[in-house]
């Protein structure tokens, strides 16, 4: 995460909540001097039961959100300097325009500081990779990829 110019004036650390498909993760904490370094692998995994088709699968995922939330941790509860939303679906499948770097699709977007949050909107640099499998399905006696 960068914001070029910004020194927050409380120094405690910070770390990256996520929200994907109704699971929550955070990173590790880092210290509270930008850049902000998070090389972390977050993984999310959902079953979706009674999904068949694809198409089914797309439309659920538009109307799921996925929030990031950076933290710091300020007591008593911390402290929320910025978020980002959107759509899980471009959230997981990005705009195909978009270059590919050497660890993957690169992404850059611009969070949404909060009111106490001051200098420039973070931009937040990260990629996704997403894997949609098959599974075996067991009804009674038969059956079902």
């Amino acid at each position: 995460i960068t914001c070029p110019g910004v020194q927050l004036k409380d120094k405690q650390e910070l770390y990256l909540s996520v929200f994907v498909l109704g699971q929550y993760h955070k990173t590790e904490c880092v210290p509270a001097v930008f850049p902000l370094i998070f090389q972390e692998k977050l993984v999310f995994e959902k079953e979706f039961t009674n999904i068949v088709d694809p198409g089914d699968l797309v439309k659920l995922l538009e109307f799921d959100t996925a929030v990031l939330e950076l933290i710091q941790l300020v007591p008593p509860v911390g402290k929320v300097l910025a978020t980002y939303e959107e759509n899980t679906r471009d959230f997981l499948f990005p705009d195909p325009k978009l270059t590919h770097g050497h660890r993957g699709l690169q992404r850059e977007v611009l969070m949404k500081r909060s009111p106490s949050f001051t200098g420039i909107a973070p931009k937040l640099r990260f990629s996704t990779t997403c894997l949609i499998s098959d599974s075996l399905l067991v009804l009674g006696r038969s059956h079902i990829q």
